[in-house]
């Protein structure tokens, strides 16, 4: 079992080249234990029924589901783990269903190693980060989105909740107390709502709150 101070991740691609890399990566940074690694989604669903990692590191295509909806049953079965999509696809027809499928984190396998160190320990304190090349695709599709569903119906009671004792104010902590839940599920909601509403600090889903009456 991994120290309680480090973080645990699971590894998830279907080349092993390319998991022994990121172990080997990994497994230089102090703060991070690396607890499994995964070559399907199966392998995926079935290691996180056993255990509960920190961050799944996660690559796009997998030989048997994709990772997006691979992400989408761990958010039903295992939600406080925070998803990073780890993918060399430089494609954007995925981002807006990566995002709502409550991804924390989607990156292009180009990315350096010491960026990569960087989103794992701010995707564990529950914020969100879109490789460059990615995120003014992702703000396009939004802008050009014909639906006419606010974004925070896409929430669940819980985060929509959650939300409510941001706009107010709340800590973690203090969150976790009014709704009599773990402070690591409060960051996981928080993470989930940050990507569904398509916004990067709490800051901004509390204004998104208070303009949208929400509160």
């Amino acid at each position: 079992m991994e120290p309680a101070n480090q973080i645990s991740i699971l590894i998830v691609d279907d080349h092993a080249i390319v998991r022994r890399g990121l172990v080997s990566l990994l497994k230089t940074i102090p703060e991070f234990c690396v607890i499994g690694e995964a070559g399907s989604g199966a392998e995926t669903l079935e290691f996180c029924a056993r255990h509960t990692p920190d961050i799944i590191l996660m690559d796009l295509f997998l030989p048997d589901i994709s990772g997006v909806q691979v992400a989408q049953k761990i958010k039903t079965t295992c939600p406080q783990a925070n998803i990073i999509m780890l993918t060399s696809h430089e494609g954007d027809e995925f981002l807006v269903e990566a995002t709502n499928a409550g991804i924390t984190s989607y990156l292009l396998k180009d990315i350096p190693p010491e960026e990569l160190v960087k989103t794992i320990k701010s995707s564990h304190r529950g914020e969100t980060t879109l490789s460059p090349r990615l995120a003014k695709s992702l703000m396009q599709q939004i802008a050009s989105s014909k639906e006419d569903e606010p974004p925070h119906e896409q929430l669940t009671k819980r985060e929509f909740e959650v939300l409510q004792t941001i706009a107010k104010g709340f800590s973690n902590a203090e969150i976790a107390e009014e709704l009599s839940i773990g402070e690591k599920t409060v960051k996981t909601h928080v993470s989930s709502i940050l990507s569904k509403l398509y916004l990067s600090d709490r800051t901004q889903a509390a204004i998104y709150a208070w303009r949208n009456k929400l509160v």
